[in-house]
């Protein structure tokens, strides 16, 4: 169990602190997704071929919507703006909000985050109006993608755990999630400002198809590092997190607005726990995840391309979620005694 406890440590907050942890993360959690199994003692058949198969469907994905961005980006480009100069903007950021966020379950989480990318670059708002359409859609993306196994690795692992089909987490969670992307649409459109400045060049360039590959053999190693650790952690579980209140669990997750969710799912979730615990840890990750830029997949790569910096995107990612927080959670009181 100390040993477990040691890996669980730096799992925690080595990326957070390391940069060289930070940028190769993926092959970080493989290495310790096998030392929490090592330290387990779970070395089984089962369990590799387990690690091997899970990625897969996420894998493709992410393999199949990257190639059609690449042959596409023109296109979008160009349809984008004849869509924004059609109706009136607080519209146009409130359907750009909810048809991202509603997609991105089916086209994951990274493509929705790069055509919210080149949304943004096409509109060409000013700074303090780009900053706060581009956190709100993260939210909106990061509950969405939560919806399917493809859409991110936080729903691919949870699904796998649970042993689930993939309209497993849509049941769950699907009416929270729906309303809570319609109510940020509603939020974009009220408060995003569509006040314009002179056009700029567009920093990022084509991806090439090298790039592409690179990133689906990550996502593949990603993925499968945290499958182990989450078999591996799965004593320290037992021990210490299946006791623990649901209401707790949602708050401790607020760690995830700098840790990746992920991670924090291949640790928490069990197949032991009732569905209003899994219901309850699951909204907690999801929702802190927008918070600051390491928590979540489309904030790490929408603040790289527009190069929004960490206490931009804290100055209204903090707040705006605490208060999304607090609204889930009496929600979800009230789901209990009603």
């Amino acid at each position: 169990m100390t040993g477990l406890i040691f890996i669980l440590l730096l799992v925690l907050f080595l990326p957070f602190s390391v940069k060289m942890i930070e940028k190769n993360l993926e092959f970080f959690l493989f290495f310790m997704g096998i030392s929490a199994v090592w330290v387990s003692g779970i070395w089984e058949p089962s369990l590799i071929m387990k690690a091997i198969k899970d990625p897969v469907k996420i894998t493709v994905a992410v393999l199949i919507a990257g190639l059609l961005f690449k042959w596409l980006k023109k296109p979008l480009e160009i349809m984008i703006k004849k869509i924004s100069e059609s109706m009136p903007y607080p519209l146009f950021f409130a359907l750009v909000v909810i048809v991202l966020g509603l997609l991105s379950s089916i086209i994951t989480a990274i493509i929705a985050s790069l055509v919210l990318v080149i949304i943004v670059s096409v509109l060409r708002l000013q700074r303090k109006s780009e900053v706060k359409l581009v956190i709100i859609t993260c939210f909106s993306i990061g509950l969405g993608a939560a919806l399917t196994p493809i859409g991110e690795p936080l729903s691919t692992i949870i699904v796998s755990k649970l042993n689930e089909d993939m309209f497993f987490l849509l049941g769950l969670i699907g009416r929270e999630v729906i309303l809570g992307i319609i109510m940020l649409g509603i939020v974009a459109a009220l408060f995003v400002q569509p006040q314009f400045k002179k056009a700029r060049l567009v920093s990022d360039n084509p991806e090439t198809y090298q790039e592409i590959f690179i990133r689906t053999g990550k996502i593949y190693v990603f993925v499968m590092g945290l499958t182990l650790l989450g078999a591996g952690f799965q004593p320290l579980i037992d021990a210490y997190i299946l006791g623990l209140h649901e209401n707790v669990l949602y708050w401790i997750n607020i760690i995830s607005s700098v840790l990746d969710n992920a991670t924090l799912a291949a640790a928490e979730i069990s197949p032991s726990m009732s569905h209003q615990t899994i219901k309850a840890i699951l909204l907690g990750l999801i929702i802190s995840g927008g918070m600051l830029i390491p928590g979540n997949i489309p904030n790490i790569i929408s603040s790289g391309k527009l190069k929004i910096t960490s206490s931009e995107w804290a100055k209204f990612g903090l707040p705006f979620g605490l208060i999304t927080m607090a609204i889930y959670f009496f929600a979800l009181l009230g789901d209990k005694h009603f």
